[in-house]
């Protein structure tokens, strides 16, 4: 037997395998033949949807040979199929194997028609660029100007994703689709093969939009089919084309392009994505190469499209004024425009439009369809907020309409409320305050305010968030009345569910009398604006017991009352500006007071019982001056404090030894550990400069004022230096240098000896990058001798003292040229990118050194210098480019001025120009190839009629960008702020 097995197992296992595949196939008979049942069916419907009638002859032949093969798989199958029912068991095990090699067949011909089929779209696609019906808005130049960026993006090889973005209802859809119809009127000429408009919408559902751009590609989709299988049938429909370009409207989040079957732009050359979106952050996240914000409409434009949906009615003589006014207030955005203009259409009474405006100025939704047309659409944006977002957004609209918000105190507000800075320094809480900031604008629900470093709010999107904050129901209810205008305010306009109450920016005199603790919900309170206020505090305040802020600046409040002091969970008081506040009593009992501001009162002392206040972290005392006592060993006690502002104020500090008696000294700062920002003045003495305070490197910002001086504002304020009438060659200013980014010298004698103190001491001071000189009579040319230091071969050279200086200011200097200087201090001037130079009298020349050496200039100012007759002093031999990155050139009163350049010399990056009172200068360094750089001219009318052009090209390019003297003085604005040093 043993000898048998071998060959019984070889005779044995065929026959095994045979009976199993039997088994398996009688097993499997049902489910194949519902499978071939199921490929049938979309075969046959296949067959239908491949029509022969092709015009060109290779592709029929093709057509019809897989039409036949379709045809002989189909009956084979429905024979095979029809037998099942006669066949016994014995016989199901051979039919389902047949079964099987149909059922490959089947699908192997499916595969192949549906290629065929994206064959024939590609072939036979009706048109490159499919009309959107919608209307166009060509004829707004606003809209025509953005069409002209995306064009140009279009054009260019540089960008494959182009990101629209604005807030909701600012047109951005009707912009696209404008360019949409554009394209499709300029088939022959428009540069890509196909163009395909989807919607992605803020429910975004893949298999929606992969729908959309199927049915553009002729792609036939099944209910049952796969995202990923329709996405590969759309990559391969896509790469067949030559070139496309996808505009992906209504996007809300990441899309994953790759899960939609889109060919990545960068593989595929000449196509591009255009996508649109309420939210930057989106074009950003899928990673745009151009991204172009859609603006709201000019005047003109916002009240010719009022007028298209208000109708004649609009133009009429009782109703236009009030019609334009309601233009005025929609802010230029389209749809708020179209939705009130339509809500007026017809109505010819005044009496309507006059209740109808007064409804719309106070935010108030006089009808449905600003609800749902408007207020919906913008709580979609709303709504995305994250976190704290919602309620620092709603307290924006605290603000009154068209006002533009300072950065800081915004955040400052913020912080104040809880919403950000639990953890952290005050740095560490201004930073995440800005991020919050940027986050807002985003969403296109802030935007840039009219002077830097401000933010405002649309004037529909202030009229939604008021509208929010108006529902009792809502936890943000507020009272919003600001620059109103109020006389007076009435009891019943609050309520015990208030949170916030804004009345600031009105002529209120006095305040009603309301019940204690009645707005226990209220947190913030602001005031600040009526400059008539002054009484009836008493009994106002006692009805707000959690109030957080309390803003009382520039009122007439000349003490504050017990009910002030009673606010234990007060963490902000502001009293900025109340010039009749002489003294304040003790704070002691605000337990968590952390933000005291009383610049521009009239206090004469130390505010009282903070140092008793252990979470105190800012004061600001700037312009107080009438500051004439801070007692000794008080300030040493304010063990949290973090910022102390005593910009312009009129106390001055003394060191140790040199202080009045009583008075605090320079060292008790020294103690304050958490110290970070630091604004102060000090008596006009050597001694601080002599001592090393180590203390003040370890500050995060300073702005020291040594003597009596004006303070200019700068762009590198973070750690700067003010030295007046002092003579510097007795002082050794090394240490001070080291740790400063701003250093301004003004009267101060010795300036030869601490350059000569300064170059012999080798060292290099890499943080200074401003430095201005103000009334030094000095003669660097022949006064000292130059400062040299040996280079290991031996030969002299002065070395570079600050090579990364970017801001040079020269006034009332007597200099022959500004290269006097740059020699003594070696100065390389290599980043270099403001200079200005004023009133420096005996000026000739601005350097005898070639200017090409400042290749990074960007902004140049001159004025007031009698003498200067060129700027730049030319040399022998080739020339290098002048000044490549200049954007900025203003020219005051140089009399005897003929040049700013060499004959035929131009500057490529000019943007900004301002010429006033220089009489011989008739040529600017501008030519045809660069004048399209240039976005403003200034000047006074007969200047500009006698100036000289190279061909008229330049002028007529130019020659928008114009604007009379008249107009630039109107134009100019001061700012207050510019000796804040919490402004950022």
């Amino acid at each position: 037997m043993e000898c048998l097995s071998p060959f019984l197992g070889e005779i044995l296992r065929p026959m095994c395998d045979s009976m199993c595949s039997r088994v398996g196939n009688a097993i499997r008979f049902k489910s194949n033949v519902q499978a071939l049942n199921s490929v049938m069916e979309r075969l046959v419907e296949l067959r239908g949807n491949i029509n022969e009638d092709h015009k060109d002859k290779p592709f029929r032949l093709k057509i019809m040979g897989w039409q036949r093969n379709a045809e002989e798989v189909i009956t084979k199958a429905r024979s095979k199929l029809e037998e099942r029912v006669s066949c016994g068991k014995s016989l199901k095990s051979r039919l389902s194997r047949k079964l099987v090699t149909i059922l490959n067949e089947a699908r192997m011909l499916e595969k192949e028609g549906l290629d065929l089929l994206d064959m024939i779209a590609v072939a036979t696609a009706h048109e490159r660029v499919e009309h959107v019906p919608g209307v166009s808005v060509l004829h707004q130049t606003t809209a025509s100007n953005m069409l002209g960026k995306i064009i140009d993006g279009l054009r260019s090889s540089e960008v494959q994703k182009i990101g629209i973005w604005g807030m909701g209802g600012v047109g951005k859809t009707t912009l696209v689709r404008t360019l949409n119809n554009k394209l499709h009127e300029e088939t022959a000429t428009q540069p890509f093969g196909l163009v395909i408009f989807a919607t992605a919408s803020k429910d975004f559902d893949p298999r929606t939009v992969q729908k959309q751009i199927a049915e553009r590609l002729d792609i036939d989709t099944r209910l049952e089919e796969t995202v990923e299988r329709l996405a590969r049938r759309i990559y391969a429909r896509l790469e067949k084309q030559t070139n496309f370009l996808l505009i992906l409207d209504d996007v809300w989040k990441d899309i994953d392009l790759d899960l939609l079957g889109i060919p990545r732009t960068e593989e595929k050359k000449g196509s591009k994505i255009i996508l649109t979106s309420r939210f930057l952050e989106v074009c950003r996240s899928m990673r745009t190469d151009l991204d172009v914000r859609v603006d709201c409409l000019c005047e003109e434009e916002a009240w010719e499209l009022f007028c298209q949906n208000a109708g004649e009615v609009a133009r009429s003589d009782l109703i236009e004024p009030i019609a334009k006014a309601f233009s005025l207030e929609c802010g230029g955005l389209p749809l708020a425009i179209i939705t009130v203009g339509t809500a007026m259409r017809g109505k010819t009474n005044v009496m309507l439009w006059e209740h109808a405006l007064n409804q719309l100025s106070r935010s108030v939704p006089w009808i449905r369809s600003i609800e749902e047309k408007i207020y919906q659409p913008l709580k979609l944006s709303y709504d995305f907020l994250a976190g704290q977002g919602k309620s620092c957004f709603l307290l924006c609209a605290l603000f009154p309409e068209d006002y533009s918000i300072e950065v800081t105190e915004l955040v400052m507000y913020w912080i104040a409320e809880g919403f950000m800075g639990e953890h952290g320094s005050h740095e560490d809480s201004m930073n995440e305050g800005i991020t919050m900031v940027e986050s807002l604008k985003d969403f296109c629900l802030l935007e840039d305010g009219s002077r830097s470093e401000t933010v405002k709010m649309h004037d529909v999107v202030r009229d939604f968030a008021i509208w929010i904050m108006s529902s009792s129901q809502n936890d943000c209810h507020s009272l919003v009345l600001p620059g109103t205008g109020l006389q007076e305010i009435r009891q019943e306009k609050f309520a015990p569910s208030l949170r916030w109450v804004s009345l600031m920016n009105n002529k209120l005199e006095r305040l009603p009398h309301l019940p204690e603790e009645y707005c226990m919900e209220a947190s913030t309170l602001l005031l600040h604006g009526n400059s008539l206020l002054q009484e009836a505090l008493k009994g106002f305040l006692q009805a707000f017991p959690a109030l957080r802020i309390l803003n009382l600046s520039g009122s007439s409040v000349n003490s504050l009352p017990q009910s002030c002091l009673q606010l234990s969970s007060l963490h902000s008081l502001f009293l900025r500006g109340c010039a009749d506040l002489t003294d304040l009593p003790s704070l002691e009992t605000l337990a968590k007071l952390e933000l005291l501001d009383l610049c521009g009162t009239h206090i004469k002392e130390f505010p009282k019982g903070l140092e008793k206040l252990e979470s105190f972290k800012h004061l600001d005392l700037s312009r107080t001056g009438h500051l004439k006592t801070i007692p000794a060993r008080i300030v040493s006690r304010l063990s949290s404090l973090e910022t102390l502002d005593m910009t312009s104020s009129h106390y001055h500090w003394s060191v140790e030894g040199e202080e009045q008696e009583g008075q605090a000294t320079l060292e008790e700062l020294a103690c304050l550990e958490c110290l970070q920002v630091l604004s102060i003045s000090l008596t006009c003495s050597p001694s601080f400069l002599t001592k090393s305070n180590s203390w003040i490197k370890r500050l995060k910002k300073f702005q020291l004022v040594v003597g009596s001086s004006y303070v200019f504002p700068m762009r590198h304020d973070k750690r700067r230096l003010t030295i007046s009438n002092l003579n510097l060659s007795q002082v050794s200013m090394e240490w001070l240098f080291t740790c400063t980014t701003s250093v301004a010298l003004n009267r101060c004698q010795g300036l030869q000896g601490m350059i000569k103190k300064l170059v012999t001491s080798r060292k290099i001071f890499v943080n200074l990058k401003s430095l201005t000189i103000e009334r030094a009579s000095i003669n660097l040319s022949g006064g000292i001798e130059k400062a040299t230091t040996k280079s290991p071969k031996g030969s002299s050279k002065t070395p570079d003292l600050l090579p990364f200086l970017e801001e040079l200011r020269l006034r009332r200097v007597n200099l022959v040229s500004v290269s006097e200087l740059q020699a003594q201090l070696g100065l390389g001037l290599i980043l270099l990118r403001l200079l200005e130079v004023s009133i420096c009298g005996n000026l000739k020349t601005l350097s005898e050194i070639d200017m090409c050496t400042m290749p990074n200039l960007e902004e140049i100012e001159i004025s007031y210098c009698e003498s200067l007759q060129n700027v730049r002093q030319t040399t022998a031999g080739p020339q290098k480019p002048f000044l490549p990155k200049l954007r900025v050139m203003k020219l005051r009163n140089l009399p005897l001025l003929e040049s700013f350049c060499s004959a035929g010399e131009t500057l490529n990056c000019l943007e900004h120009v301002e010429i006033i009172n220089c009489d011989r200068l008739y040529t600017l360094p501008i030519s045809s190839t660069t004048c399209g750089r240039i976005k403003e001219i200034k000047g006074g009318a007969s200047w500009w009629k006698r100036l000289k052009w190279e061909n008229p090209s330049t002028l007529k390019t130019v020659e928008p960008c114009f604007k009379p003297l008249k107009e630039v003085l109107d134009e100019k604005a001061p700012d207050f702020m510019s000796n804040n040093l919490w402004k950022r």
